[in-house]
C-alpha cells in the first residue's frame, strides 16, 4: 500500500486534499500531519475520521528531530507539503513565526525526507505548495507565469519563497525528486473566518462592519478551493519532476467588487432588503506592504494535465455561501475557539 503524508491536513486547503485523496484512493494509506494550531481544525474531517485507510498526526514540522524519527518511521512514499502560518497581517505582526514554520519546518521535512528516501529518490515525491504572493506585485497588465522572478513584499511571501527556493535546492543539491505549485486566493467552505470571504459573510450574518482596506481597488485572481484539491491530485500524479505549475482560477476581482457581490447575494440568501449589507462596508488604513494586484496565468497546467477551473466564480461563492449558513455549527465553534477541544475529545483514548 503507497503510504502519503499530509502535512497541514486538518487546515483549510489540506482538508480538502486529505479528503480527496482518503476517498478516492483507498488503496493508499494517507497520513494526516497537524500541529493542531489556530487554524487547523480536525471538524474539518469528522466525515471521513474513521476511514481505515486515514491516520491523524498530531505533530509539528518545527520540531526537528521529531520529523527525522517520525518520516523513517512510516517511510512514505510522497510527502504533500501544505503546513504553513498564511495570513499577511499575522506575518506583519510577527515574522518570526512564520520563519519558524514555514522555512525551518519545510527544511526540517526536507531533511528527514532526504534522509529517509536514500537510494530511493526516483520513487518518492515531495510536492510543496506555495503562493502566488512570492511573485510580489503586478500592474494593471500581464500575468504571473512560472518564470517570473521573485520578489516578496512582506514576510509570509519572503517566508514561503525562501522555502520555495530550499525545496529547488534539495533537488539539485541532492537529487530529491520535487514538485511546487504556486497557487492564487483560496475560497470555499471550511475557510478559517481570518480570510476575507468568510469573515464577511460571517460579519454580514452578524450585521457587522466589513472592513475593506484602503481604497478597495486591490486586485486577487480567486480559485475555488475544490478545483485547487483536484489540481493537486493531478500534480501529484501526473506532474513532471522538478517543475513548478502555476495554480490559477483565471478569475480576477478587485476587493470591492467582490465585496459587493458577496453583499448582494447574502441580501438574497437571508431575504433581506437588496442594499442592506452594503451599508456595511466600511474602508479601513491600509495594511504596510500591499500588494496592488495578483494574477495567475495557469496555461502550462492546462496545457500539460488538462487542468482548469470547473465552476465560475459566481456559481463557487454562491456555493461557499450556501455551505457557511448551513454549517452554523462549524463556524460558531471556529469564532468561539471551541473547535480547538475536538482533538482532546476524539483522540485522547485513542
Amino acid at each position: 500500500m503507497k503510504k502519503i503524508l499530509i502535512t497541514g491536513g486538518a487546515g483549510f486547503i489540506g482538508s480538502h486534499v486529505v479528503r480527496r485523496f482518503v476517498t478516492k484512493y483507498p488503496e493508499y494509506h494517507i497520513y494526516n500531519l497537524d500541529a493542531l494550531t489556530y487554524a487547523g481544525n480536525l471538524e474539518n474531517l469528522r466525515d471521513i475520521e474513521n476511514a481505515p485507510n486515514y491516520t491523524f498526526l498530531k505533530e509539528d514540522i518545527t520540531e526537528g528531530e521529531r520529523m527525522m524519527q517520525l518520516i523513517s518511521e512510516l517511510q512514505p512514499d510522497g510527502v504533500i507539503h501544505l503546513a504553513a502560518e498564511s495570513h499577511v497581517d499575522r506575518s506583519i505582526n510577527d515574522p518570526l513565526a512564520f520563519v519558524k514554520t514555514n522555512v525551518i519546518g519545510t527544511v526540517n521535512l526536507l531533511n528527514a525526507c532526504r534522509e529517509a528516501w536514500k537510494g530511493r529518490y526516483d520513487k518518492t515525491l515531495f510536492y510543496h505548495i506555495s503562493t502566488d504572493e512570492v511573485y510580489g506585485t503586478l500592474g494593471e497588465t500581464g500575468l504571473f507565469t512560472e518564470n517570473t522572478p521573485y520578489a516578496p513584499n512582506s514576510p509570509y511571501s519572503a517566508s514561503k519563497a525562501a522555502s520555495d527556493h530550499f525545496v529547488r535546492a534539495y533537488g539539485e543539491t541532492y537529487g530529491m525528486s520535487y514538485i511546487i505549485t504556486n497557487c492564487s486566493n483560496n475560497y470555499g467552505p471550511y475557510q478559517f473566518p481570518e480570510k476575507l470571504i468568510p469573515l464577511f459573510i460571517n460579519n454580514i450574518i452578524n450585521q457587522k462592519p466589513l472592513p475593506v482596506y484602503g481604497d478597495g481597488l486591490y486586485t486577487r485572481d480567486w480559485l475555488y478551493v475544490v478545483d485547487h484539491a483536484i489540481a493537486i491530485d493531478l500534480v501529484f500524479h501526473k506532474g513532471k519532476n522538478h517543475e513548478t505549475y502555476n495554480i490559477g482560477g483565471f478569475n480576477e476581482w478587485k476587493n470591492i467588487d467582490l465585496v459587493r457581490l458577496l453583499c448582494r447575494l447574502m441580501d438574497k440568501k437571508l431575504g433581506r432588503e437588496e442594499g442592506n449589507s452594503e451599508k456595511l462596508i466600511t474602508f479601513v488604513k491600509d495594511r504596510p506592504g500591499h500588494d496592488r494586484r495578483y494574477a495567475i496565468d495557469a496555461t502550462k497546467i492546462n496545457r500539460e494535465l488538462g487542468w482548469k477551473p470547473s465552476v465560475t466564480f459566481e456559481q463557487g461563492l454562491s456555493e461557499t455561501i450556501d455551505w457557511y449558513l448551513n454549517n452554523t455549527e462549524w463556524l460558531a465553534h471556529v469564532t468561539s475557539g471551541a473547535y480547538q477541544h475536538y482533538y482532546e475529545q476524539m483522540y485522547k483514548n485513542r
